[in-house]
């Protein structure tokens, strides 16, 4: 299989020991190529520096909402910033950017923050990178509003098929992460065996969300592979059919 991880943090210090050896046991497991985006301006100059070294590693650029408490800038500011960025440095999207319904910060406080992210993806014509928990209904809310013209990927999608069709429809696709190896994640994976596969991309969000089997240790790229055949198992497929078409529907929505 040949494959592409659409979402990694490969910038982060969990891999700062032996990045280039995990590497080495990515590219031997078919995994060609990662996205990497960036979460907080204080990592963005690393993250560039760690990409312009590789031609396989693509970055983008971002505000996680995770980190809209310590970013000491006003939404405007940060837009700014972004553009700023993206003028100095070669990105595929905007994000990981979003909302999270599961963090002390309420949801008004990091909507403006969304909102500069999602308002500048538009005016630049790049794909967002959506981080959305327990806020779907928000969520759509927003995209509806805005209709960014590239789309974009929910980001480990954990909701049910119905949800994963409205985001679909307005142009972005949802990614296939460690939870769809958990039986007990039901819901999402009759997500995922439902949906056209031309709107999934696969991606490992390492260091987080371990596949089944590996809870409490380190998440890696190398284990994408375990993800596809998941994929390919819930919907009667072969791994390398889910490896061929996730891999152009990733080529496609990021202009790889």
């Amino acid at each position: 299989m040949r494959l592409i991880d659409s979402h990694c943090h490969f910038d982060f210090d969990d891999f700062g020991s032996d990045r280039s050896r995990v590497w080495e046991r990515c590219r031997a497991a078919g995994v060609e190529s990662l996205i990497i985006p960036g979460v907080s301006r204080p990592r963005w100059p690393a993250l560039f520096e760690l990409v312009r070294a590789r031609p396989d590693w693509y970055a983008a650029v971002g505000l996680h909402p995770w980190w809209v408490a310590e970013s000491e800038v006003e939404p405007d500011e940060l837009q700014r910033d972004i553009a700023g960025q993206l003028a100095a440095n070669a990105c595929v999207a905007i994000g990981e950017c979003g909302l999270d319904g599961a963090i002390a910060i309420p949801l008004e406080d990091q909507e403006p923050f969304f909102r500069a992210q999602l308002a500048l993806a538009c005016e630049v014509q790049l794909p967002l990178i959506v981080h959305a928990c327990r806020c779907h209904g928000e969520m759509l809310q927003l995209l509806k509003e805005y209709r960014p013209q590239r789309g974009g990927v929910i980001h480990a999608f954990s909701g049910s098929e119905e949800i994963a069709r409205e985001y679909w429809k307005l142009g972005f696709r949802l990614g296939a992460g460690g939870t769809i190896t958990y039986e007990r994640a039901a819901k999402t994976r009759r997500a995922f065996a439902a949906l056209p596969l031309e709107a999934v991309l696969l991606e490992s969000d390492a260091p987080d969300m371990p596949v089944q089997g590996r809870q409490g240790l380190r998440n890696s790229p190398e284990y994408l592979p375990l993800i596809a055949e998941t994929l390919a198992e819930l919907r009667g497929i072969s791994p390398e059919r889910v490896a061929e078409q996730t891999r152009r529907n990733t080529e496609q929505l990021f202009a790889l």
